[in-house]
């Protein structure tokens, strides 16, 4: 296996993170990183694999609703080091009950949805545009 470079260039992490170049100039902008951002030759920005791991768990907290103030807190206490492990894990705790009740909110959704399939399923399959009340499940469904 071919060792992967630590230096890294912006192409390349956003290649690899699925970032656009100018999400990764608003991250470090935002103070997103946990290190400032290395400069290489002529000034461009030279990221390490730490940088790659640390913008996943970024990627993957806001793709769970994580505000970029909470996102910034977390990445503060974390560049900060050893000695705020309960607000670390309160922060986590607070984002985990948001990401439960979403997960309800989209499992509500989902039902509804589930059933106006099988609606039209139904429709399409008797062959007949018949207008029919399908808005919403009864309350036996």
């Amino acid at each position: 296996m071919a060792e992967i470079t630590a230096n890294l260039s912006i192409g390349e992490v956003a290649e690899r993170t699925g970032l656009s170049v100018h999400a990764l100039r608003f991250y470090e902008r935002e103070g997103l990183f946990i290190n400032a951002v290395r400069r290489g030759a002529g000034g461009r920005r030279v990221y390490s694999e730490d940088d790659v791991d640390w913008l996943t768990v970024c990627i993957i907290l806001r793709a769970s609703g994580m505000p970029l103030p909470t996102l910034r807190r977390y990445t503060d206490l974390v560049r900060d080091g050893a000695g705020n492990e309960e607000e670390r894990l309160t922060l986590m705790r607070e984002h985990q009950e948001n990401v439960t009740a979403q997960i309800g909110r989209l499992s509500e959704s989902l039902d509804l949805i589930r059933f106006k399939v099988g609606v039209y399923e139904d429709l399409v399959d008797q062959g007949s545009a018949a207008t029919r009340q399908c808005h919403a499940p009864s309350a036996s469904a």
